[in-house]
Formats: C-alpha cells, sequence, structure tokens
C-alpha cells in the first residue's frame, strides 16, 4: 500500500495496511487508487449468512456498496457505465461480520452506518466512507478496467465486481477506527440546533395568541 498527496489530494492505494487506515479521521477527504470491488445486500448475505467467499482476496481492499451499470466491450470484457453508491444501511445488518471475515479495510457508500458497523471499524482497523450521491457517471470515469465479476447468478447490480480505479473520489471518511462517526455526530448537532429553534419559534409564536 502507498499514501501519497499529489496535487493536495491524499491518495490511498490498495492493498491498505491496518496503520494506513488508522491514521485516518472522520472528515478527511481521501482518493483510492488500485482495486475495488462492489457487493451489495445479496453478496453480502452470501459471505455472512451461506459462508461463501469469492475467489478474490478481499483482505485490505476497498468495498464499494454500488450496483454498476456495466456492458461488454469488443475484446469480450466490460466496460463500465454507471457506479454510484448504494445506501450503506442497507447492509448494515451484515456489514460487521463481512469485515471480520474478509478483511477490507474501507467501506465505501453512500449515507451512514450503524453502531455494529463502527464497533467493527474500530476493532478490526477498518473504515466507512462516503462518496457523493449523483455522481455516478464521475465515479465510473474513474475506473481504468474492469479485471473480473464473480456471483453473476445474482444478476448485474447484485454480482460481485472487481475493478481498478484511479484516484476514485472525494470520499469523505465517516466513521473511523477512533470512534469518529461524522454523520452520526452531526445528526445531534442538528437535532439539538433544531430544539433551540423550535423553543425560540415557540416563544414567538405566543405573541400571536
Amino acid at each position: 500500500m502507498s499514501c501519497e498527496n499529489t496535487e493536495n489530494k491524499k491518495v490511498l492505494t490498495t492493498p491498505f495496511r491496518e496503520e494506513d487506515i488508522r491514521s485516518l479521521r472522520a472528515g478527511d477527504v481521501i482518493y483510492i487508487s488500485g482495486t475495488m470491488v462492489t457487493a451489495r445486500d445479496d453478496g453480502h448475505k452470501r459471505l455472512v449468512k451461506n459462508g461463501v467467499f469469492p475467489e478474490i482476496d478481499l483482505e485490505g481492499l476497498a468495498l464499494y456498496h454500488a450496483g454498476p451499470i456495466v456492458c461488454k466491450n469488443d475484446a469480450g470484457g466490460y466496460d463500465m457505465v454507471s457506479c454510484g453508491p448504494t445506501t450503506s444501511m442497507r447492509m448494515e445488518k451484515f456489514q460487521a461480520e463481512f469485515i471480520e471475515r474478509s478483511g477490507v479495510r474501507l467501506i465505501v457508500g453512500k449515507g451512514g452506518m450503524g453502531e455494529k458497523t463502527a464497533e467493527a471499524c474500530r476493532k478490526y482497523g477498518a473504515a466507512h466512507g462516503v462518496f457523493p450521491g449523483g455522481c455516478a457517471v464521475v465515479a465510473a470515469k474513474c475506473v481504468e478496467e474492469i479485471t473480473g465479476v464473480e456471483w453473476e447468478d445474482l444478476g448485474m447490480p447484485e454480482a460481485l465486481w472487481k475493478f481498478r480505479v484511479k484516484e476514485f473520489g472525494p470520499i469523505i471518511v465517516n466513521i473511523d477506527t477512533h470512534g469518529g462517526n461524522m454523520i452520526a455526530d452531526n445528526k445531534k448537532i442538528f437535532e439539538e440546533r433544531k430544539a433551540e429553534q423550535k423553543k425560540v419559534l415557540s416563544e414567538k409564536l405566543k405573541d400571536f395568541h
């Protein structure tokens, strides 16, 4: 693994080392180069509940919650057309065990994840990051080559796609290994602010009675 700043970008290259992931903090903006794989609900269930592992070694890789759209090319392989993030919370039921069993170091998706995943990140040296929703074509442009696919019987969106990326991002670190949870923490702040504003508004409305 290597980590370098390219034009002020913090670029991490797979396979990630545990110490590099533990150096991240919630709120950091990073980019990924190297190998990524996709897996959604069915893929997580297959590995965790059914004990079926892909042929590719997932140790130290980046796992992308995404259901990509691909097309076959003239060479007999696949080209990435669109690769937008799926809501990560959908995988919360299986994510902690997936991290433990597979050894993936970075989870990328849309939105936050729960406490079970956060605890697994702390324990096993993994992190969860957020890729901007609505940028599926931008994500696809970061894919240099689709290098393999497994579990095609699950269908295109649920299959495990393996591909090589260059400076895939921006990815905002959401859950780090130190207890940082950006989205959860922000929700608390917003709720506190909302409560304060409701109190202010309630006081103002008294003048209309």
